[in-house]
């Protein structure tokens, strides 16, 4: 609400209210530390920083650039849909998106195929990934596997499971959504 209503950045919003509920209880809140997952919380920062970096060298852009230059609109859509699963395993699907939507623009433009059709396929390549290990929302469901969970062997069962949506998953979605021309 504060968030929302004052603009007030979220994080510093949340570290706010945290420490105001520390001082005012300090003993309900003393066991709340040791049951973070630093090491979610780690591999969470640490892909945002890298997928930051990639974006802020113009990687994505220049990738997204050269397959719009394919001149093969069909196979554009498809290439963008795996940029678009590859990079959202690793970061935030909805920043993926909101980069890679103006990217296709170009071929889009052509009207050889439909602008509809992509970018649903390219929504659903960049959001069916997030069941990986290394995005936001993978994270959290390995971090928050009951006790009794082997987490390695999760983690393994997570990384295999997501490794075959970001292989299939785009590739799907063109089928379905981008080759029929139906939208």
């Amino acid at each position: 609400m504060i968030a929302l209503g004052f603009s007030v950045d979220v994080g510093f919003v949340s570290i706010t209210i945290a420490v105001i509920l520390a001082l005012v209880s300090p003993k309900a809140q003393k066991g709340a530390v040791n049951k973070i997952s630093w090491s979610t919380v780690l591999l969470i920062c640490g892909m945002l920083t890298f997928v930051g970096v990639l974006e802020e060298a113009g990687t994505i852009e220049y990738v997204s650039d050269g397959v719009a230059q394919l001149g093969m609109p069909l196979l554009a859509a498809l290439l963008i849909c795996y940029i678009g699963a590859v990079v959202s395993a690793f970061a935030s699907s909805t920043a993926i998106l909101a980069a890679l939507i103006p990217l296709a623009v170009p071929f889009l433009a052509t009207g050889e195929i439909g602008a509809v059709g992509v970018i649903c396929a390219l929504a659903v390549a960049s959001t069916i990934v997030d069941v990986s290990p290394f995005s936001t929302n993978g994270a959290l469901v390995l971090a928050n596997a009951p006790e009794e969970v082997n987490k390695e062997k999760f983690y393994k069962q997570i990384l295999g499971y997501s490794g075959i949506v970001v292989v299939a998953g785009p590739a799907i979605a063109w089928l379905i959504l981008v080759v029929p021309g139906w939208l």
